[in-house]
């Protein structure tokens, strides 16, 4: 393969041409969903721009028949990637963004597929879809590895503690997360989490209101892929609401979506009315002595 240059669809020729693990370094530089067409520019023999152009490529994405195929192809294809693709079709519906993804994950997919294990791969995008394209790199790589990775990626978004699970016992906690919330800091509180990739159901919700209720704990959270469905959220209400030790009250049982926690949504906790975790410095009292000169006339 060295000193050779394919013209054509990349995922054609990755797939026809590339072996697996064999590139140790991948750089791509695919259309940023910019809603744009882009030109190539002739110049003039004295090197100045010519009025001559011809359309490169377009960027511009629609949900049609053939981006349905090629997101029906990659999701039943199964897997991570699968699952994300689903997710972001519940959350952002069938529009041009998730034909914009259905075309981008089968790439990472094959890039995936032909890099080394001590390759490295760098994606250049701009703001307007770089969220979702993370996420897809990560269902891309985890997919591959231990699948205790995705649990520890999504507890991180939260800043919670993943549970050391010991083999064979699964006592449905994935990870937890102190807080103190009232003056004195005596009683060290926590958030229970429950990390769920696949397929997701009402009795797993009430799993989690038993593990909450066992472990003495406020507040669970259940961390998904997928949206939640109107009778699971409906089971979280019914757990009710923690209320804080000055009156605010927060859900007892969250269902929080990977998609929704990446564009800023967040635990609904507690905050600390001040700082417990150090005890404040006494004020400095000023000195009620007599300014003295600094300079002598």
């Amino acid at each position: 393969m060295t000193n050779h240059l394919y013209y054509g669809d990349n995922l054609e020729i990755l797939r026809l041409y590339i072996g697996d693990e064999t590139v140790d370094l991948i750089y791509l530089d695919p259309p940023f969903k910019s809603d744009r067409d882009y030109n190539v520019l002739f110049a003039e023999q004295d090197g100045s721009r010519a009025a001559a152009q011809i359309k490169a490529f377009g960027d511009m994405w629609q949900w049609d028949a053939a981006a349905a195929r090629v997101y029906e192809e990659t999701v039943e294809a199964g897997g991570r990637v699968s699952q994300v693709l689903q997710a972001f079709r519940g959350f952002l519906g069938a529009n041009d963004m998730l034909a914009y993804l259905a075309m981008m994950a089968p790439r990472l997919v094959e890039l995936r597929r032909t890099l080394k294990p001590t390759g490295s791969l760098y994606l250049h995008c701009d703001p307007t879809a770089s969220h979702y394209l993370k996420i897809l790199l990560d269902a891309v790589t985890l997919g591959k590895d231990d699948p205790f990775q995705f649990q520890w990626w999504a507890l991180g978004l939260v800043g919670a503690r993943p549970v050391e699970q010991k083999k064979g016992a699964d006592k449905g906690i994935d990870g937890r997360l102190y807080f103190h919330d009232d003056v004195a800091g005596a009683k060290t509180k926590q958030i229970i989490f429950s990390v769920k990739a696949g397929r997701l159901s009402v009795p797993q919700v009430r799993d989690l209101r038993g593990v909450i209720e066992r472990e003495g704990a406020e507040i669970g959270v259940l961390l998904s892929l997928q949206d939640p469905t109107q009778p699971m959220r409906a089971e979280a209400a019914s757990a009710g609401f923690y209320e804080s030790p000055w009156g605010t009250r927060h859900p007892r049982l969250q269902l929080l979506t990977i998609p929704e926690l990446l564009s800023g949504m967040r635990v609904d906790r507690p905050t600390q009315q001040g700082n417990v975790t150090f005890k404040p410095a006494p004020a400095h009292q000023r000195a009620t002595g007599k300014q003295g000169r600094l300079f002598r006339p």
